[in-house]
């Protein structure tokens, strides 16, 4: 008993694991930067670990599937790694490959399952049925009206055998084509057979009135061109849009748990009330950052002078611009974390002055958190302005993905200062951020 139950003690160790960062140009591109890759537990830049020559996670041939929310988009395969030229990204590598969408993957596959499957061998089709053959043998008797002129020049002879048997076949679905050249064989009223019609397939009325029917289609179709002439204008403007280039996460790994989303299901009303206390939350975040830039004012950014009776002041609200709010489930346990990000200003009632700040602009990123009871924790907020990159860099969000395999996702952001771009990687847990990787400005 005691062989068997320490024979293995070790833990097995875990294969690693690679996160990037896909740019998925509107054409079909694909580049891949590298983050950070997990080994035995431990993150390191994945654009400088084993790069000799090239980083361990741009090997030639490795598979990236890109996640958004947790929902695959795709597979990236790597092909070769390139090392970025310029100032501040000198050291900084990116991959090539080829892009396959999840859709185009489904449909390769959808079409080998049907090339793979043996005609009538398939059980989902049922029993075996008869179809009917008159169709392709009507075609035979149709060409016999042409045959018949041989009898009618026979009229001569003994054709008068021939022409009681006319009636007798009536009854049946083929007498009609048969009963006309006989018709025509009696020498009754000879010149009256030229002028007969005579049985064809199809309809020989209709050409003649379609043909003045398509100069009508035709001027439809001129009507229906003429309102897409306002359309063709419409769309340089929805150009810019699907110009821009998609930043995706990506997965490189041999195994883990079986993706699922991350997104937070919500009702547009709930989506609302979420919307409005976080605005709430950054608004006193914007007030109190005013306030430390208008120390040297005499009237405070959130309060305004009053006469009179002694009433509440309300506070200066700022305007927001570019809101965007995200709300995730980042541990499946139906409770949601916000991550808001704004552009804000200070009204020029709020007397700050002019000369210091003109029209600043402040960019905000706050995560918070709601608990069982509905109220809300502040787990991070990142304010700053273009000014003050230097000590207090610009926090973007990019999405929620799994980093470690564990089945719960983090957050994934880019931080920008004046010494360059890095990526960040943040756990929730409770009210706080603890920082899984940090990558290093410049690369």
């Amino acid at each position: 008993m005691f062989a068997q139950a320490g024979r293995d003690e070790k833990k097995a160790a875990k294969p690693p694991r690679a996160l990037g960062l896909l740019e998925l140009a509107p054409n079909g591109a694909a580049h891949l930067i590298p983050i950070t890759i997990l080994i035995d537990g431990k993150y390191y830049d994945a654009s400088a670990y084993k790069a000799a020559p090239v980083p361990m996670a741009l090997w030639s041939e490795t598979v990236y599937e890109a996640f958004r929310s947790g929902v695959s988009q795709g597979l990236f395969t790597v092909t070769g790694a390139l090392q970025r030229q310029g100032a501040k990204d000198a050291s900084e590598w990116m991959g090539e490959g080829t892009w396959q969408s999840a859709d185009s993957i489904k449909a390769k596959v959808a079409k080998k399952k049907v090339a793979s499957e043996p005609r009538g061998m398939n059980e989902d089709e049922g029993p075996p049925v008869l179809r009917r053959a008159d169709k392709p043998k009507v075609t035979e008797p149709v060409a016999t009206p042409a045959t018949p002129p041989a009898p009618v020049a026979s009229s001569n002879g003994a054709p008068a055998a021939t022409a009681p048997a006319a009636p007798a076949t009536k009854d049946s679905t083929s007498s009609p084509a048969t009963s006309a050249p006989q018709e025509q064989t009696s020498a009754d009223q000879p010149p009256e057979d030229k002028n007969r019609p005579t049985l064809k397939r199809g309809k020989p009325a209709p050409p003649p009135a379609e043909e003045p029917e398509q100069p009508v289609v035709a001027s439809s179709k001129k009507s229906a061109t003429a309102p897409t002439i306002p359309t063709t204008g419409a769309v340089p403007s929805v150009s810019p849009s699907a110009s821009q280039i998609q930043l995706i996460p990506a997965i490189s790994a041999s195994n883990g748990p079986d993706p699922h989303p991350y997104s937070y299901g919500m009702k547009p009303e709930e989506e609302q009330e979420f919307r409005k206390k976080m605005l709430a939350m950054a608004a006193d975040e914007v007030r109190a950052r005013a306030a430390q830039r208008a120390q040297g004012t005499t009237v405070p950014v959130h309060t305004a002078p009053q006469r009179g009776k002694a009433t509440a002041v309300k506070p200066v609200q700022p305007d927001f611009e570019d809101v965007q709010l995200r709300v995730f489930d980042l541990a499946s346990s139906n409770e949601p974390e916000l991550v808001l990000t704004a552009n804000a200003r200070m009204p020029q009632g709020s007397r700050v002055k002019q000369s210091e700040s003109p029209e600043l602009e402040y960019t905000v990123t706050l995560v918070a958190r709601e608990d069982v009871n509905g109220d809300f924790h502040k787990a991070l907020a990142n304010l700053t302005d273009a000014q003050h990159l230097d000590v207090l860099p610009r926090l973007e969000l990019i999405d929620a993905v799994d980093v470690d395999g564990d089945g719960r996702a983090e957050l994934l952001f880019r931080q920008v200062s004046d010494a360059g771009s890095a990526f960040l990687v943040y756990r929730v847990i409770g009210d706080r951020l603890y920082p899984l990787f940090q990558g290093t400005p410049g690369r």
